[in-house]
């Protein structure tokens, strides 16, 4: 997809939030699609055949697995991901300027 840093400009561009502000909804942004990538990978991961593998199976296989998606899944999505952090912080961050306009409002009643 796009580089985080092509995108990023293009879309905190207008924005009325604080930098720091903008850099945190980003980040849980990546955070989400991380969530998602996780979700994928497991399920990928469980359609193989531990059992006949070099490695035999059991307990200990399956563990490491579900660590390794998450990491995979973590580096897949740090990395600029597949493209849902990127599709859904603009809606973040109007749903945060809009909740900063409605605090204001209230505020100045």
């Amino acid at each position: 997809m796009f580089g985080p840093a092509a995108s990023a400009t293009t879309t905190t561009a207008g924005s009325s939030l604080a930098p720091a502000k903008l850099a945190q909804l980003r980040e849980q942004a990546e955070e989400l699609e991380g969530v998602f990538l996780n979700t994928l990978m497991k399920e990928m991961f469980a359609s193989l055949k531990t059992d006949q593998s070099a490695l035999g199976g059991g307990f200990g296989e399956e563990t490491w697995r579900g660590m390794q998606a998450e990491q995979m899944a973590n580096a897949v999505a740090k990395g600029g991901g597949i493209g849902i952090a990127e599709s859904i912080l603009p809606d973040l961050i109007a749903a945060q300027e809009a909740a900063q306009k409605a605090t204001t409002t209230r505020g100045a009643m």
